[in-house]
């Protein structure tokens, strides 16, 4: 089956508990869904799809949660039945396990990762599977082929050593505003954490870094994504720091278009 016939499976993963900062974003996939179904827009994308009324799209709510390494097993589940996944989290920590199932199930993909910070700790307060890791983890054990990551700001020379170590081509935000951009040759899976974003288009996450993507900056990558899109999630949202719901919707709007791409 090709990829883009593959059903998506949208599922939330209510998981925080490798937050080093603070708790919140096991509350997201919930909220997340009550903005997208408030009323107050319609679900057509700006490349008009409707993904939440497509043959191809399912909300299976959220996952049940017994210990970090449980989300593999979910995951894989669904891969199993031939499914793509679109993941709320949760904190960035879910992006391994994830990952490391899809690596059973798809050869030769890319990753986009979206964020503030390059997540590429080798281990972060004695926790190796820390949300501030993850991406150590995927490329230390070879389960993507190019990790690409846009909007970084928060580089120490730890996390610079670590990505020249393993090839991460990176798009530092310095370097995203003289307008270098990613390309993608291979099938792609998106990370997207909400952090990525300046923290005046989405206030509600639990890291706030100053200088990031416009909420426009960052629906123009995905738009202008060409391959395949095998799955995605959309991380860190953290409803405590919210302001009027406004990250929430735009979570909810991301979501929308990611599938969106995902469908087309």
């Amino acid at each position: 089956m090709k990829i883009r016939q593959r059903p998506i499976t949208l599922l939330g993963i209510p998981w925080d508990k490798k937050s080093s900062f603070l708790q919140g974003p096991a509350l997201a996939p919930d909220k997340i869904r009550t903005t997208l179904h408030n009323g107050a827009g319609n679900n057509w994308t700006e490349l008009t799809i409707n993904p939440l009324a497509h043959d191809l799209f399912q909300d299976k709510g959220n996952m049940a949660i017994s210990d970090y390494f449980s989300i593999e097993t979910a995951i894989a589940k669904e891969l199993k039945q031939g499914n793509r996944t679109l993941c709320l989290g949760g904190d960035h920590s879910i992006a391994f396990p994830i990952i490391k199932a899809y690596a059973h199930f798809f050869e030769a993909f890319d990753i986009l990762q979206i964020d503030a910070h390059g997540d590429l700790y080798h281990e972060f307060e004695g926790d190796p599977h820390s949300h501030a890791c993850p991406f150590a983890r995927i490329v230390e054990n070879g389960l993507c082929e190019q990790l690409t990551q846009v909007g970084i700001r928060t580089l120490n020379p730890h996390q610079r050593e670590q990505a020249a170590k393993y090839g991460v081509n990176m798009i530092e935000m310095k370097d995203f505003e003289e307008g270098k951009r990613p390309t993608f040759n291979r099938p792609l899976y998106i990370s997207l954490d909400l952090d990525g974003l300046d923290p005046a288009f989405a206030p509600g996450v639990s890291h706030h870094e100053p200088g990031g993507l416009t909420t426009r900056e960052v629906l123009r990558l995905i738009q202008n994504i060409d391959v395949p899109i095998i799955g995605a999630d959309i991380v860190e949202y953290n409803p405590h720091r919210d302001i009027s719901d406004m990250t929430a919707a735009v979570a909810a709007k991301l979501l929308k278009e990611i599938a969106g791409k995902m469908i087309k």
